[in-house]
């Protein structure tokens, strides 16, 4: 087990007494890290650390800042097998997954905010006044243990990119990737305060951090309630805020589209990472005369989700993340069967698993009734919910039909017709007949799946203020 007594706090590791988080495994149930509990002193230090760190690091060259951020893509490469096989054993996601999505698609992350830093415009005219855009401070980043150093990731090498300055909470659930992007930090020689790191519980440390008078910024990945809370909080300060919450994405299937290509993707997505995917497709709208081939597509697909150890090479679907978690998913599918909500399609765990947090992945519908719990809340688990619609129109109205709205897809009979339906669409992301999610584009979502834009270009601009000066 990891032990960690140390917080990253203006360039130096200091020692953190007091109470401690313990890390489970999420295929064991074993204890794999344990992280302190940071004080207010601490948390006080972290940002005030910050603060002092910021004027040096927004006037420092968008070439030097650019080359430092690289040399942290670079130290995380070097340390790419650990970070996954340590996210792995927090998180559950299967290895092989964990090496792609978990640490190396963060790298590449890195590497592309460090180019987004090289060509960065601070200055544009528009008739007599320079238009300027200054980093806008202090951020406080609040990031989740289903992608951990992705979405840490997403934060604070954009915000360095801008010339701001950072103080990092992570999960205490996976924090463990944390630690080791600390540990890069400091090896790639970024000025003292630049980037700090703490650790503690969202009630206590999140909460502070969040009020803390020198914090301009708040950036937060997580739930939709523990956002809304962030959000009243941070209200109190007039902080800028981003929020990337929660989401009930829908993938429709039009009549005359690919049926089969449309069922496998759009299990894929909501399976991924055992569901725990903020934007996973997590509904499948479909035509209606054609339930029972979706129903056979789904059975035979579902088949082939191997549940296992997510350290064994043949295992395609790995356990949650958290006990808790865990049970919260079982409950959903305990209540929607009492409710009397029809299976379409399910698979049994085999036996002889590890002691972790393994659920079965289980496909409801149809479902007509559009205010069902199976429709409306997120669930974050192996659950599919498959609704029948009548028309192009009926599509586009069951998949606006929730209070999210941060993914969907289309799937047409060509691009025009699919291009036709995404705008139609109250979703940050829509994906067409397949197409693949592009890091570089936006992503946030509508509603109460959140407020704001990150990843790409555009995910920088979050952290810039902007400052009209007129000219005589």
């Amino acid at each position: 087990m990891r032990v960690y007594r140390e917080l990253f706090i203006d360039g130096e590791w200091r020692a953190a007494d007091g109470p401690s988080h313990v890390a489970y495994s999420a295929r064991t149930g074993e204890p794999v890290a344990e992280v302190p509990e940071a004080a207010p002193a601490m948390v006080d230090a972290a940002v005030r650390a910050a603060a002092r760190a910021l004027p040096q690091w927004a006037a420092t060259a968008h070439v030097d800042r650019a080359a430092l951020i690289e040399r942290v893509a670079d130290a995380l490469a070097d340390r790419a097998d650990e970070i996954a096989a340590a996210v792995t054993e927090e998180v559950g996601m299967p290895l092989r997954l964990s090496q792609r999505l978990q640490a190396a698609a963060p790298v590449e992350a890195w590497r592309a905010n460090a180019r987004y830093a090289a060509s960065l415009e601070e200055e544009r005219r528009i008739a007599r006044s320079r238009i300027v855009r200054e980093p806008v401070g202090v951020v406080v980043a609040i990031t989740p243990w289903n992608y951990p150093l992705h979405q840490i990731t997403a934060k604070i090498a954009a915000a360095l990119a801008a010339g701001a300055t950072v103080v990092v909470k992570p999960s205490e659930i996976a924090p463990t990737s944390a630690f080791i992007l600390a540990e890069c930090v400091a090896k790639a020689g970024l000025p003292a305060g630049v980037f700090n790191l703490l650790t503690g519980a969202g009630p206590t440390v999140g909460e502070s951090l969040v009020r803390h008078p020198l914090a301009a910024m708040v950036s937060f990945t997580g739930s939709t309630a523990a956002g809304i809370r962030v959000a009243e909080i941070a209200a109190g300060g007039m902080k800028r805020i981003t929020l990337e919450l929660g989401g009930k994405s829908a993938s429709i299937v039009l009549e005359g589209a690919d049926l089969a290509k449309a069922v496998k993707a759009t299990l894929a997505s909501c399976m991924l990472n055992s569901g725990q995917t903020c934007n996973a497709l997590t509904r499948l709208v479909v035509p209606r005369g054609r339930l029972g081939e979706v129903a056979e597509l789904l059975r035979a697909a579902i088949a082939t989700y191997r549940i296992g150890d997510p350290l064994d090479a043949a295992t395609r679907l790995g356990p949650l993340a958290s006990a808790e978690q865990a049970q919260r998913v079982r409950q959903t599918i305990a209540a929607a069967r009492a409710a009397g909500a029809p299976v379409m399609a399910e698979a049994t765990p085999p036996d002889g698993l590890p002691g972790g947090y393994y659920v079965a992945p289980i496909v409801f519908g149809p479902v007509d009734d559009f205010a069902s719990s199976l429709v409306q809340d997120e669930i974050f688990g192996p659950v599919l919910v498959v609704q029948p619609h009548d028309g192009e129109d009926d599509a586009v109205a069951l998949a606006n039909c929730t209070r999210y709205g941060l993914a969907a897809a289309v799937w047409a009979v060509d691009a025009d017709a699919a291009m036709r339906v995404a705008r139609r669409l109250r979703a940050g992301q829509v994906d067409c007949n397949g197409a693949a999610f592009n890091p570089e584009a936006p992503f946030g979502g509508f509603g109460l799946s959140g407020l704001g834009r990150e990843n790409g270009p555009l995910g920088l601009d979050g952290f810039l203020e902007t400052k009209s000066v007129q000219m005589p």
